[in-house]
């Protein structure tokens, strides 16, 4: 199971909203930067800003195709992240 440091920044990154949309729009499927800057009509410095802190948390992956980077939710962290709930609560 990841480290306590790994679960900070997995919730540091899920604090903002515009973060939490991103994975919303991510939840559908994979998609590269122009796709998920126009659906939350955001600037290409804040996107990337933002990509950044998911990335780092573990909560997004990143795939280079050709001339276009895609980007898609890495469900196996979120789903460590359900186990440390079921164990904080002392669910099995």
């Amino acid at each position: 199971m990841e480290n306590i440091m790994g679960i900070s920044e997995s919730f540091k990154a899920l604090s903002d909203p515009q973060r939490r949309e991103i994975l919303e729009l991510l939840r559908g499927g994979r998609r590269n930067a122009g796709e998920l800057a126009a659906a939350l009509g955001i600037s290409s410095p804040a996107l990337s800003y933002h990509l950044r802190l998911l990335k780092q948390a573990g909560l997004i992956l990143e795939y280079r195709e050709k001339n276009f980077i895609f980007f898609e939710l890495n469900v196996s962290v979120l789903d460590e992240m359900v186990l440390w709930f079921q164990n904080m609560r002392g669910e099995q």
